[in-house]
């Protein structure tokens, strides 16, 4: 317990020094940590082997998140430098104006001071939210799970090392350690140094921090995402944006989970897309058995529609209307990403004012629920919550403001 006030105590001192830096600063010791990362390749990828070795028992899905190669790892170190191209968020003057008073008023950014992140198995994200952190000012402790352990300490000591090439206390990129279910329940406690906490995981790991936390929470919260094919969709275009949805990533939080089926689309097209996710290995889970003999299609089992697979795995429900379709997606949708497929305008436009979700597309696939699509660099989690940030979490999200007020003598009456 001792260790961990002093560990955290100090990167809340050295999250001063980061406060104060110019941007130019903390863009060229960024640029050192994608440098580092590069070189030092082959090595976090023998410990990432290490990892994969004792991950064989984990759901399959969970061993795909914690995997990296040389292609992943340059692409954390590319995240790093488009993080570097992004605007500064630091000191911004947000909004000026004057008093009745006389007073001058500005409206300053700052950053939040101490982030948290708690993660479960992959291992990017070490590397994604200490670039985040560091080009919002901010220090970051990183709390991984044991499952990437070797991983995970492997991108930090390569960020470390850039800390120290640059004279910064190592401190900024804060680790902790200890993996155990203890350590995670004294860090949620530590409101005292750091500001806010952001837990990444399975739905275990979002309930015990929610429930036990004293510092502020985001919740990265799962990932149950529909796609609603309505009457009037194109049949190419929902063919192709579900399996995308679905197999371009099954394991991503931002992956389709459930297919919603206009009734009246039944017959111009339902069977083509089950049999295009069936010639591409997907189990289509109906919601009953009635429905799956009516179509005539091979048992794959049913729906559980609170469910988020995970994997090559898809519910499918029919439903009357769109008005059922809302109802549906209010019900079981995890306020994560919702994607209507129509050429009707004027649904469409209802779609995207109706639905209550980070992400709401229109003819688009899910999987671009992502910081980087987004042009954010990376990102720190995708946001469920409705404060203070929700969807992607970029460098924006990182951030809070404050009132500098100048005066010549005035007092208040």
């Amino acid at each position: 317990m001792q260790n961990l006030e002093k560990q955290l105590a100090q990167t809340k001192q050295s999250s001063r020094i980061l406060n104060t830096m110019q941007d130019s600063q903390r863009n060229a010791v960024l640029l050192s940590m994608a440098e580092i990362l590069e070189s030092q390749s082959e090595y976090i990828c023998q410990e990432n082997a290490k990892d994969l070795k004792l991950a064989s028992a984990l759901p399959q899905a969970m061993q795909k998140r914690l995997e990296l190669n040389h292609s992943k790892i340059l692409a954390m170190a590319q995240g790093i430098r488009d993080i570097v191209s992004l605007p500064c968020v630091v000191g911004e003057i947000m909004q000026q104006w004057q008093s009745k008073a006389g007073l001058n008023i500005s409206k300053i950014s700052v950053p939040l001071g101490v982030v948290g992140v708690i993660y479960e198995s992959r291992p990017n994200v070490t590397s994604d939210v200490a670039a985040l952190c560091f080009k919002s000012g901010n220090a970051c402790v990183l709390k991984g799970g044991k499952e990437a352990y070797h991983s995970n300490m492997a991108i930090h000591s390569a960020l470390q090392q850039a800390l120290q090439q640059h004279n910064l206390p190592k401190e900024c990129v804060s680790m902790i350690q200890d993996t155990s279910r203890e350590s995670v329940m004294q860090f949620v406690k530590m409101d005292k140094y750091v500001d806010l906490l952001i837990p990444r995981g399975g739905e275990g790991l979002i309930e015990f921090v929610k429930h036990n936390a004293s510092i502020p929470i985001i919740k990265h919260d799962k990932g149950v995402c529909h796609t609603y094919i309505h009457k009037d969709a194109d049949l190419q275009k929902a063919k192709a944006i579900v399996l995308n949805a679905k197999l371009s990533y099954p394991a991503a939080c931002n992956a389709c989970e459930c297919v919603i089926v206009d009734s009246a689309f039944l017959e111009q097209g339902l069977g083509e897309i089950v049999e295009s996710l069936h010639s591409h290995k997907i189990s289509v889970r109906f919601e009953t058995q009635a429905l799956l003999e009516s179509l005539g299609t091979e048992l794959d089992g049913l729906a559980d529609f609170t469910k988020e697979w995970g994997d090559r795995i898809i519910n499918l429900k029919i439903v009357g209307g769109f008005e059922e379709a809302l109802e549906h997606i209010s019900r079981y949708g995890s306020g994560h990403s919702e994607c209507i497929v129509s050429e009707n305008k004027a649904v469409c436009e209802k779609f995207l004012s109706s639905v209550d979700a980070a992400c709401v597309y229109v003819n688009a696939s899910t999987r671009f629920s992502d910081g980087g699509e987004f042009g954010f660099g990376a990102e720190i989690g995708i946001s469920t919550s409705k404060l203070h940030a929700r969807g992607p979490m970029g460098i924006e999200s990182l951030r809070s403001y404050k009132y500098c007020i100048v005066g010549n003598g005035e007092v208040r009456e």
